[in-house]
């Protein structure tokens, strides 16, 4: 399956638009998480552990987005978008979405 974020994949012809897929994973912060990235809030530097969690949220989006289109017969995926919204105070989304095609 080949993934783009481009709306043409470079040397290959489009046959066929299957229609629009996507993926939505929905994650909730761990109070333990929330304590130590305060703490690295306050000390600076990089949040490991929600940095860990943001990306299995977002191939477990993409995942399922490219399983939908693996069942519409697609080969391709062009055009995707990756969204993060939060949800409340504690919970955060993160959408995968693109347009599931036909390529030679």
């Amino acid at each position: 399956m080949l993934l783009t974020t481009t709306s043409t994949l470079q040397g290959r012809d489009i046959d066929q638009y299957l229609g629009l897929v996507s993926g939505e994973t929905i994650i909730g912060a761990n109070i333990v998480k929330d304590f130590f990235a305060g703490i690295t809030d306050i000390v600076g530097g990089r949040s490991g552990s929600y940095e860990r969690v943001l990306k299995e949220a977002k191939e477990e989006a993409i995942r399922e987005m490219t399983n939908q289109a693996m069942a519409m017969g697609a080969n391709a995926i062009i055009g995707i978008d990756l969204d993060y919204e939060t949800i409340g105070s504690s919970m955060l989304m993160v959408t995968a979405a693109g347009t599931a095609v036909k390529v030679r």
